[in-house]
């Protein structure tokens, strides 16, 4: 996943908050995305912090459009923005299916 840029109103909304660093934890594979918004720096009353969380909730699915989709593995993208320093970095993961050996056995039927 390639990182978007923040725009300008959000990061100043950020910055002014005391905000250092916001994580964008994507996640998906059932044909469902989901998102878990971390952001870090100076304390905000339980409120104004879920105020602005929600602003870069909706920021991040209008910016990553990210759908879900696949075959049913679990995978996700991580995209974390220092705002002091101005990096962004960007990882990504999946799972997937391990079969493990096969075993013969007798077929038992129960008696009724």
């Amino acid at each position: 996943m390639n990182a978007e840029p923040i725009n300008k109103e959000l990061f100043g909304k950020l910055s002014q908050a005391g905000i250092t660093y916001v994580k964008l934890a994507f996640s998906g594979g059932s044909d469902e995305g989901y998102l878990d918004v971390t952001l870090d720096g100076k304390h905000l009353d339980g409120e104004a912090y879920r105020k602005l969380e929600r602003e870069v909730e909706d920021w991040a699915w209008s910016a990553y459009s990210y759908s879900g989709a696949g075959e049913g593995y679990e995978y996700g993208d991580t995209v974390e923005y220092d705002l002091v320093k101005r990096k962004v970095t960007t990882s990504e993961w999946a799972t997937e299916r391990v079969d493990g050996p096969e075993r013969d056995g007798d077929l038992e039927i129960e008696a009724e």
